[in-house]
């Protein structure tokens, strides 16, 4: 699986000590296999730093060998075993880390559920009204690499796309979906960024960065068989 990380630095060498603490998963290098949710982190710290930002990209295979070297947590969808780790983590009363595992993977408690998780430790709302809200909510994915041996299990990919690059592919690939299919910009976002053919173009060795974009779509076309 290739996933991302936004920032407005290049991530060359992944230093833990350097991770925020009492993030959703606890301390540790977070990255999603949604490119745009990563390229919009990454505009927003660019622009707090006066620079551009920049996705970097890696590769991240939950093999046999991935399995037998870490301990591995998955939540599926928002629900309340998530939120109480959740809510765990973020609990800045309690040590880091919080939880013993290598590798977390689920759903993201933005800012807007973030708030909501707020009224729910305040008492303004229930846990079962706060669950039910979160079935509307839109697909999110993160995955924290929480330790050191964790590391083991990611490979960096050299080549780092400045967030103009592709530019000139995407936009017109994401406008062509929205018209063809209906999509609003959301869902026509997430099937492109997340697709095999993406993994290709974003990967400087196929050179599908020299097709042009209408090549691009009607392979990816092919692939979601639309």
């Amino acid at each position: 699986m290739i996933i991302y990380h936004g920032s407005y630095i290049k991530i060359s060498e992944i230093d833990l000590s350097l991770c925020r603490p009492h993030r959703d998963f606890g301390r540790g290098f977070y990255l999603t296999k949604f490119f745009h949710h990563a390229e919009n982190l990454a505009n927003n710290i660019g622009r707090r730093h006066n620079t551009q930002g920049v996705v970097s990209e890696f590769e991240y295979n939950e093999t046999a060998f991935t399995q037998s070297i870490c301990k591995i947590k998955h939540f599926e969808s928002y629900n309340e075993e998530w939120l109480d780790f959740v809510v765990m983590n973020r609990n800045e009363d309690n040590p880091e880390p919080a939880h013993d595992y290598d590798i977390v993977e689920g759903p993201v408690a933005d800012d807007k559920v973030q708030n909501r998780i707020n009224d729910y430790l305040a008492g303004k709302i229930s846990k079962e009204e706060f669950l039910e809200e979160l079935k509307w909510h839109e697909e999110t994915h993160q995955i924290c690499f929480c330790t050191v041996v964790s590391l083991q299990t990611l490979k960096r990919i050299d080549y780092r796309k400045q967030i103009s690059n592709f530019a000139h592919i995407g936009e017109p690939i994401v406008e062509k979906l929205v018209t063809d299919f209906g999509y609003d910009e959301q869902t026509a976002g997430d099937k492109f960024f997340s697709s095999n053919i993406f993994s290709k173009l974003a990967n400087i060795e196929t050179k599908f960065y020299e097709k042009d974009w209408e090549e691009i779509y009607e392979l990816l076309l092919e692939e979601l068989k639309l």
